[in-house]
């Protein structure tokens, strides 16, 4: 399938789920298309990291990646004020089909531009199905929807520890997360968590900073805007665009990571120094008041976003910097996954959290016959607050901003501990050159080249290609694949 295929797969399975987000008739149906939308955004940053891994020597690679993390921290930042706006002026349903030319221009730019092959292009699709891990994959989403259920029915629905649903869900859950570590272990011949990764010390810790990490940006991102919304009673485009200074420190961060361990040649100081800011951030936030100044309100969440991207940025680079060229992507996906599981359980739990302490507010300040229905219909619609009575009205407001402020207080320990984590990573100085492979023979080639501004390499049918890197950010490119029989590190 190679580079260029499995990205246009990931990108085509985005696409489809997010259409079918816009069509959909129902909330189940929602939440189908949203996992199929999910799989294909999850694939397309697997494979957009793995492609510039090929084309970038290890030193200027976070330069690349900050350049890539430039555009999609604005694609973010901007998201969330589009869609809010979009919703306001014609329905949630377009928020979703106005992506759809975005996806075909991904898709013609990447038929237009990406034309290098690698080793095991010629392999079948049967082949190529055969190595997925499908049973670890199937146990890990069982696993993780079942502790999902039961974080919704025990905190969201608030039932009771012996009700069937909530014991069903919890035992699920172990049962299919002991399935998938056994299957990992025992069956899979090629895992989505490699053991001979789980046994070294700098993917274990980059795995774990960036699900804590993922814990942390979810926690906040879900919740910030929800601040604005029921607290200070913004509409929903305002609530959104208090995300975009978060957004943009991400992608002036991303930049700053990249340039310093290029010229540099280090990372780990630049973890250390910045990597405390998203704790920074977390606090600011956590004091932000109904009658905060904009200054506070706007700018107190950049610490977080810059942070966040420096953080992201060392840690992948210092991961593969670890690694040889045949785990490079294997790595690659091995930190993709935690981040994901951090991402999924940063909203489950926060919001689990939540929940409980909304419930527990609530009640504190509601009273009457009436009083259960009320905080019902409080705790399921946000939107309802600006439209409550005066009374419950501040009732409800004081409720939503202890709970969210009980989610930030989350979110800062999640980021306070990955930094404890990260201390304990260590540094390399690294490739300013091409990283040296050996084919078949035992030939020594360059797998990289950081002194063209072009590179020849093969095309589908064999013959040299001329294929332009994003070499005017750098005034460098990194990357040569030789000749189709690279060695066999260079994994498709």
């Amino acid at each position: 399938m190679g580079r260029r295929g499995a990205n246009q797969l990931a990108v085509f399975v985005a696409c489809l789920g997010t259409v079918a987000c816009g069509f959909s008739r129902n909330m189940e149906m929602l939440v189908v298309a949203r996992f199929l939308s999910g799989v294909g955004g999850g694939g397309i940053m697997t494979t957009t990291t793995i492609i510039m891994s090929d084309m970038y020597s290890m030193r200027s690679r976070g330069l690349a990646q900050g350049f890539s993390s430039l555009f999609s921290g604005l694609g973010m930042g901007l998201g969330g004020p589009v869609g809010g706006l979009v919703n306001d002026l014609f329905g949630w349903r377009w928020a979703f089909i106005m992506q759809i030319p975005l996806f075909a221009l991904s898709l013609t730019l990447t038929t237009c531009n990406l034309h290098y092959v690698t080793p095991g292009m010629g392999r079948s699709a049967k082949d190529v199905l055969k190595r997925i891990d499908w049973g670890g994959s199937i146990t890990l989403l069982i696993a993780i929807g079942s502790f999902l259920v039961f974080l919704s029915m025990k905190f969201g629905e608030d039932l009771s520890w012996s009700d069937p649903l909530v014991v069903a869900s919890i035992i699920l859950g172990i049962a299919f997360m002991v399935a998938f570590i056994l299957v990992e272990l025992c069956v899979s011949p090629e895992p989505v968590l490699a053991p001979v990764l789980l046994s070294q010390k700098v993917p274990v810790i980059v795995g774990v900073s960036n699900f804590l990490v993922a814990m942390c940006n979810f926690s906040v991102m879900y919740f910030f805007p929800m601040w604005f919304q029921t607290v200070v009673l913004t509409n929903a485009s305002t609530a959104g665009l208090h995300l975009l200074p978060n957004s943009m420190a991400m992608s002036c961060g991303s930049l700053f990571a990249g340039y310093l361990m290029h010229h540099t040649g280090r990372y780990k100081m630049i973890n250390i120094l910045f990597g405390f800011f998203p704790f920074v951030g977390c606090l600011l936030i956590t004091f932000i008041r109904e009658n905060s100044g904009p200054l506070q309100s706007w700018l107190s969440i950049i610490p977080l976003g810059f942070g966040n991207a420096v953080v992201l940025q060392t840690t992948l680079v210092a991961l593969l910097a670890h690694l040889p060229d045949n785990l490079m992507a294997v790595g690659t996906g091995f930190g993709q996954v935690f981040r994901g599981l951090g991402q999924v359980s940063g909203v489950a739990v926060s919001s689990a959290l939540f929940q409980s302490k909304l419930d527990s507010e609530l009640r504190k300040r509601i009273y009457g016959p009436d009083a259960t229905e009320i905080i019902n219909s409080i705790r399921r619609s946000a939107t309802l607050v600006a439209s409550l009575p005066p009374d419950l009205q501040r009732a409800a407001r004081d409720s939503y901003a202890g709970a969210i402020r009980d989610v930030f207080i989350f979110a800062a320990c999640s980021t306070l501990m990955a930094y404890i984590v990260r201390l304990q990573l260590p540094d390399k100085a690294l490739e300013h050159g091409p990283r040296k492979s050996r084919d078949r023979a035992g030939n020594s080639f360059s797998a990289t080249s950081t002194d063209r501004n072009e590179s020849s390499i093969q095309e589908d049918d064999g013959q040299p290609a001329r294929l332009l890197h994003a070499t005017e950010f750098t005034g460098k490119v990194a990357n040569t694949l030789s000749s189709p029989s690279a060695s066999d590190g260079q994994s498709r």
